[in-house]
Parts: C-alpha cells; structure tokens; sequence
C-alpha cells in the first residue's frame, strides 16, 4: 500500500450485548481524539444484531493517506498509554471478537 490516497481503516468488533455501552463509550471517546487529527477524513460507526444475539459494530476512519494514517495510529497508541488505557486488554475482558484491516480504494 502505499501513501498516496485516502486509506481507510475498516474494524469490525463481535460484543456480547452485556458489553455494548461500555464498548462504545470507549469507541466514541476514541473516535472523538481521531476527528482532531492531521490528516482525518470522515469516520462512521455503525451497529447491527447478529443472529447469535452478540452486536456487530464497525468502525470506519477514512485518512487522506497510509503517512497519515501511521501517525494518527501513533498518536493513538500514545494517547492511551498516557490514558492508562489498554484497547486490547478491554476488548478481551468484554470477550470481544475484532477484526481490524485497512483498505484503500479498488481502481
């Protein structure tokens, strides 16, 4: 992939409804710091049921490109650490399934 275009981050979270508010408290919280970024596009985040009664939540963040992209994951990665925040400790303890993945357009 490479920097030039805008690139967009696509992740998709299995939670158990138990665990719904709390994830999403935090995934706005995120989603708040990623909108005052260099380089942020647009983002959505978008719900629906799935057929086992478990929530499927997607996330989408488009940036203008993969540079941007990389610094705005570093920015993050700093900003929960400064938190005391631990994205992939509180998807485990909410027995949340995630796939994370980037896309840029097909031409």
């Amino acid at each position: 992939m490479g920097t030039q275009g805008t690139v967009y981050r696509v992740d998709t979270f299995t939670v158990p409804p138990s665990a719904r508010d709390e994830f999403l408290t935090n995934v706005h919280r995120t989603h708040d710091h990623l909108r005052a970024l260099p380089g942020f596009v647009h983002d959505l985040i978008l719900e629906k049921p799935s057929d086992d009664g478990a929530v499927i939540i997607m996330t989408l963040a488009a940036w203008e490109n993969a540079d941007e992209l990389a610094s705005a994951r570093e920015a993050m990665r700093r900003k929960h650490q400064q938190d005391g925040f631990d994205p992939k400790a509180l998807i485990d303890r909410l027995g949340i399934t995630a796939d994370l993945a980037e896309y840029t357009e097909a031409g």
